[in-house]
């Protein structure tokens, strides 16, 4: 379906900031014994599933929001979460790393910051330009007033408006523009076009991407206040987060999630660690199968990821010769597991390219969102 609408104006200078315009998700049923969905076209405010302790808590982690001592990460030991050494850092801050897969995959970097639609968006517009992609991280309330006071919501909205509207709960319907808003500021940022001549429509799955840009993709995921969205000139990309503090239940998980290799690495393993590794490799699989368009109608337990010779977490049995996956997973304000995956493009993209993985019929809908660290793993990236 790209490609099905007319491109969108260029500008000759740097983007410019537009007011945030919204775009409401279409509510999906809550799936059973999985975390709160947060894909592309997720609700807000869905309850927890059944496979959680309860819905993450809103407050910040033990020891504060930022520079908070986090159980999970190294060097920041707790009480509650095992840690999860392969997380390159936090994002945003100096020295932040990321993951690299098999092949010539670009790094992917951490996602950067950006508080409003002011931006500031320059770096925005550079890691497009230089890396072929880019991640951004906000919180909605950021984005609150230009979701409240902005006079051009409706028409940044588009064909996303009715749904605004329809969406009951106020904190829901805000939450939702925030969103949208997010995605097309950070995609005209990157692009260098004005925000409100992109025109965000959904793919049969519920995959958002932009009428008339065929090169560029986009993914959304969006959990308690924080928004994340990745763009891509090079290839597809899927983007996925969950709360560290979300305790998913491993017996209830795990057939749906895990092969029989990762189930085996995980069940060995204490019950704290455990859960966090399943988190971990929820997210993971999540922006894999996000990036493929399919979400949650492919069962994880279909695929599986392992490590390379260098440690780094990358998808298991991939062709020869084909483009290599590339994983990465960051810790986002010292309370988020951000995961994101990437291929590069093929030399010449055939529509006729069979699925790496056959789709089932899992009776769950399209988008949704965990993540946790893998098995094998000594924690979140380099992945």
């Amino acid at each position: 379906m790209n490609g099905d609408g007319p491109a969108a104006p260029g500008s000759s200078g740097p983007a410019r900031p537009h007011p945030a315009r919204p775009h409401p998700a279409r509510p999906h049923p809550a799936r059973p014994d999985v975390p709160a969905a947060h894909g592309p076209d997720s609700a807000p405010d869905r309850p927890a599933a059944p496979g959680l302790d309860g819905p993450a808590p809103r407050g910040p982690v033990p020891g504060g929001p930022e520079g908070a001592a986090l159980p999970g990460v190294p060097g920041a030991g707790g009480p509650d979460l095992p840690e999860l050494p392969d997380l390159p850092g936090r994002a945003g801050r100096a020295g932040a790393g990321g993951g690299q897969g098999r092949g010539s995959g670009v790094l992917l970097g951490p996602p950067l910051h950006v508080a409003g639609p002011e931006g500031p968006w320059e770096e925005v517009h550079d890691q497009l330009a230089g890396r072929g992609h880019v991640l951004v991280h906000t919180t909605w309330g950021q984005w609150l007033a230009a979701a409240l006071l902005d006079p051009g919501l409706r028409d940044l909205l588009g064909r996303d408006w009715p749904r605004y509207r329809q969406t009951a709960a106020p904190a829901g319907r805000l939450r939702f523009a925030a969103s949208r808003m997010v995605l097309k500021h950070t995609a005209a940022a990157a692009l260098h076009l004005p925000a409100d001549a992109l025109d965000l429509a959904y793919r049969p799955g519920g995959r958002p991407h932009l009428r008339g840009l065929a090169g560029t993709e986009v993914s959304l995921a969006h959990t308690d206040e924080l928004i994340v969205v990745a763009v891509s000139r090079t290839g597809p990309i899927g983007v996925d987060a969950e709360p560290v503090t979300r305790r998913p239940s491993f017996d209830l998980l795990h057939s749906y999630v895990c092969t029989p290799a990762e189930a085996a690495e995980l069940a060995a393993l204490p019950e704290d660690e455990r859960t966090a590794r399943l988190l971990h490799l929820w997210t993971l699989k999540e922006a894999y199968t996000k990036a493929l368009g399919h979400g949650m109608r492919r069962r994880f337990a279909a695929f599986g990821f392992s490590r390379d010779e260098q440690g780094r977490t990358v998808l298991a049995d991939e062709p020869a010769g084909a483009p290599r996956w590339t994983l990465a997973t960051h810790l986002v304000h010292d309370r988020y597991l951000v995961s994101a995956a990437h291929r590069p493009l093929l030399p010449v993209e055939t529509a006729s390219r069979p699925a790496p993985h056959p789709l089932e019929e899992t009776g769950l809908p399209p988008a949704a969102t965990l993540g946790w660290p893998l098995p094998g793993s000594s924690g979140a990236q380099p992945t």
